[in-house]
């Protein structure tokens, strides 16, 4: 199946829980407490009075590490934000497909009357849309290189576990798994999974469905072309969204800020020290939590960034592709007038896939 066990989520309790930052973030906790603490502890036991670091140049450093980071999560924002309004367009188009196709394919030029296989005709270009949705969530859930979940080490070690914990592993495959297969006939199922881009020959098979319908008079040239319009909103919500997944944020910006970051965090230490030394003799110790202090909220500025630019990476920070998805399958349902409809997805662990 397509990525059956990815999903995409988003975190939907009112605020950010104290638990939750250190959920995501405490693993980062003991480094920053031992490097904040070697610096006075040299200084305690061997009066290291050398390795003092004026606070003035440390801090320039800082402001400018502080401006660019602050770019860097803006412009991770506007992906993520973008991510957002597509998906929004996307619910826009769905409800105007389903009622197109309700309103538009009729059988009134016909002989003949057949309100079944005209019902069935609807039910197959709607059906194939829904269908269509969870392809394109499916695709955009695969992972690409330059994702946490495919780095080596620690860092992709603990983004594997969070998009287990906080992501994928909250529903598994036990919503997404047979979608596809029951929304397709079973010719057409297997024949779209046999393609690259499943999402895009579904649309393409749309549009070979509505010259069919066009030939059999049960649309006109008019209506034939409003509705081929709306197959052109899909393809460009489709192509805005694969944008985002296949362009990541550029790799100058999104790397540099981790060194400027680091550069910064090794000076800290020593600039602190010389500051705090100037309260008393002991004055040196009370630089540790201070040190801490700030180089934890410039690690968690960092990561903010670094993980919000990357919306389709199945983890906590994602678009709600999921709940998306069941949103627009239920309206659809009930524009063809079913009430035997599937359940809204719910938060888990205050997160919404």
């Amino acid at each position: 199946m397509l990525a059956a066990k990815s999903q995409a989520s988003m975190v939907i309790n009112k605020t950010f829980t104290p638990k939750q930052l250190i959920t995501w973030t405490g693993h980062h906790i003991p480094w920053i407490l031992i490097w904040s603490s070697l610096a006075p502890t040299y200084y305690h036991f061997y009066k290291g009075d050398w390795f003092h670091i004026p606070w003035l140049p440390v801090s320039i450093i800082g402001t400018a590490v502080a401006f660019y980071l602050g770019f860097k999560n803006n412009s991770a924002y506007d992906r993520m934000w973008e991510a957002r309004k597509i998906w929004g367009a996307i619910v826009n188009s769905s409800r105007a497909w389903a009622t197109y196709v309700v309103t538009y394919v009729t059988d009134d030029r016909l002989d003949y009357k057949d309100a079944s296989k005209l019902h069935e005709i609807r039910q197959r270009l709607i059906y194939r849309h829904i269908a269509w949705l969870y392809a394109l969530r499916g695709q955009l859930l695969k992972t690409s290189p330059w994702e946490h979940t495919n780095l080596p080490g620690l860092v992709g070690n603990y983004a594997r576990r969070i998009r287990q914990d906080f992501g994928v592993g909250l529903v598994e495959d036990d919503v997404t798994k047979f979608e596809l297969k029951l929304l397709l006939p079973d010719e057409e199922h297997d024949r779209m999974l046999g393609y690259k881009n499943t999402a895009t020959q579904i649309i393409n098979q749309q549009g070979v469905d509505l010259r069919e319908l066009e030939k059999e008079g049960y649309i006109d040239n008019f209506r034939h072309v409003e509705l081929n319009k709306v197959l052109y909103d899909f393809y460009e919500h489709q192509g805005k969204c694969e944008r985002i997944k296949k362009f990541p944020l550029p790799r100058q910006y999104a790397s540099i800020s981790r060194y400027f970051v680091t550069f910064f965090i090794l000076l800290l230490p020593f600039s602190m020290v010389s500051t705090f030394t100037e309260i008393g003799s002991h004055g040196h110790w009370l630089s540790i939590p201070f040190t801490a202090i700030v180089c934890f909220v410039y690690v968690v500025m960092e990561i903010v960034g670094d993980y919000s630019e990357n919306p389709f990476s199945g983890m906590a920070y994602d678009i709600p592709m999921l709940s998306l998805c069941r949103t627009i399958e239920i309206d659809l349902r009930e524009v063809l007038g079913e009430t035997d409809l599937p359940p809204a997805i719910e938060a888990k662990k205050n997160i919404l896939m």
